[in-house]
């Protein structure tokens, strides 16, 4: 691969960081802009579109003008979740995932885990 390509799934990984710091959907020039590395604008319409199809962006028309604007369809914390989920739901130990998983999380995150655990419901205060 050469050094200015990306990395397989990279590209949508980096739209969606762009529609999840956006404050209002965006256009495909307007993330296009935001990617900042010369991207033709098929190539990030051609991705939007393919993240749309997956569920994962949605779209509408715009209020004037011709085509749609772009906004993800959950915020990140909601789709690092789902992935998460994902993973104990597939195939494999789901005991070894999860005993792995906390093995590598610091103190602090730790600790958060277990006061999540003991109250799931409640809201963050930090």
């Amino acid at each position: 691969m050469s050094p200015e390509r990306r990395a397989w799934g990279a590209l949508e990984s980096d739209v969606m960081a762009v529609l999840w710091a956006a404050a209002a959907p965006l256009s495909p020039a307007q993330v296009r802009q935001q990617l900042g590395d010369g991207l033709v604008y098929n190539t990030v319409q051609t991705v939007l579109t393919r993240l749309v199809e997956k569920g994962l962006v949605r779209r509408r028309r715009r209020l004037t003008g011709r085509g749609h604007v772009y906004f993800a369809a959950e915020d990140q914390a909601a789709a690092a979740a789902r992935r998460m989920r994902a993973v104990l739901d597939g195939p494999g130990d789901r005991r070894a995932v999860l005993r792995q998983f906390t093995a590598d999380l610091d103190p602090a995150d730790a600790d958060l885990l277990r006061a999540l655990l003991q109250n799931p419901g409640e809201e963050d205060t930090a």
